[in-house]
């Protein structure tokens, strides 16, 4: 080494830890996370799917919200109707329809009112469950609905994580006492809506490492990590014993069978248990980056898979769901074309995480399966 190189080399070691320092030192302007909305740079085809391509039936909204015997309802029939008819939506399915009075409130209101526009399912009486005799009280229960115009059973997450007993334990998802219940829908062939767990982001620590930090910085309440809550796996398996003793009825698993996240885990359970079907409300932001698996998934099991959103009109906790005209684009989007890197959910900043989808490009066939062929067969109802 010549004596030029190593004196340079010797200037380069000494400087090199106050180049290091001073790396550290340059922090740049501080930014809060919420504040950030990069634009993206890239030049991409885009598609803007201004209404769908066939009629549709959404299977998972939610028109009014119930308490006991009365509801509140979100919107009006002519506000929804409006639109609908922008966007070829046929049919709106009211999940939550409530029970006794204020379901055949409902189904005057919305079914009878519009044949063939809107359809009510009702609701389990949660708070009569320490009852005696509480078993076939609630199969009585879903059988008076039917005749009150209930097209069906819709189980929020209610159960599972948040109705508990006397002794202020949560109650098990197959807890025998509802046996009667999914038994009495088997016999009167009507479908069962069921949402048993969230995310697993939700069963995580709220730490650097949650993908869903943002989300759920903004509403702690909505974690299950770190308390007496069962897994995501544990709320699962309970589940997945319900639809083993009940093949007769037909269960539509909402959200992707609860588990978006990991389509290997969904096409287990479709693949072993045939009464039951998923629907991809608020998780098209989980389908949508992984779209070589998604699309699988929609060729494989294009009988089985019913179109949701999960709106509800006039706002919920999280504006992905907000029923408006651009939730319905976007849904169609990825469905219908194969544009890449697009929002998942209205702006601002999609809220359930910091990434973005790509579209499926579905044929028509699977599009008309998705869209209204599926939910009519599991509904019995015709657009």
């Amino acid at each position: 080494m010549t004596r030029w190189s190593r004196r340079h080399l010797l200037g380069a070691m000494a400087l090199a830890p106050l180049g290091m320092a001073a790396q550290t030192e340059r922090k740049g302007k501080p930014l809060d996370l919420a504040d950030y909305q990069p634009k993206s740079m890239l030049s991409v085809p885009e598609h803007h799917v201004e209404k769908a391509r066939f009629p549709v039936i959404d299977i998972h909204t939610h028109l009014c919200w119930s308490k006991e015997e009365t509801n509140r309802y979100l919107a009006s029939p002519a506000e929804l109707l409006a639109v609908m008819d922008r966007r070829n939506l046929r049919t709106m399915v009211n999940l939550t329809g409530g029970r006794g009075k204020g379901l055949r409130e409902a189904v005057e209101k919305f079914d009878k009112a519009h044949p063939g526009r809107f359809l009510t399912f009702t609701e389990p009486w949660w708070t009569r469950a320490e009852e005696p005799g509480y078993p076939k009280l609630q199969a009585d229960l879903i059988q008076q609905a039917v005749r009150d115009g209930a097209r069906g059973v819709k189980v929020l997450k209610t159960l599972g994580l948040f109705l508990r007993g006397k002794d202020n334990k949560l109650v098990r998802v197959d807890d025998p006492r509802f046996d009667p219940m999914w038994e009495t829908c088997a016999g009167l062939n009507i479908p069962v809506a069921i949402h048993v767990s969230d995310p697993v982001a939700f069963f995580e620590p709220i730490d650097r490492f949650n993908e869903r930090f943002e989300e759920l910085n903004n509403h702690p309440d909505w974690s299950f990590h770190g308390r007496d809550f069962p897994s995501n796996a544990e709320l699962l398996e309970m589940r997945d014993r319900v639809f083993a003793r009940h093949p007769k009825t037909q269960f539509i698993v909402l959200h992707v069978g609860n588990f978006a996240e990991n389509l290997a885990r969904v096409s287990a359970m479709l693949d072993k248990f045939p009464n039951t079907c998923v629907e991809i409300g608020a998780r098209i932001g989980e389908l949508g980056r992984q779209p070589r698996t998604a699309r699988k998934f929609f060729d494989k099991y294009q009988d089985r898979i019913l179109f949701g959103t999960d709106a509800v009109p006039n706002g919920y906790e999280t504006p992905q769901q907000v029923f408006n005209d651009e939730l319905y684009k976007i849904y169609y989007r990825f469905l219908e074309t194969e544009d890449e890197y697009f929002d998942y959910a209205p702006a601002p900043v999609p809220p359930q995480g910091r990434w973005r989808i790509y579209g499926l490009g579905l044929p028509e066939q699977i599009l008309r399966k998705v869209y209204y062929q599926n939910a009519e067969r599991v509904l019995r109802f015709k657009i």
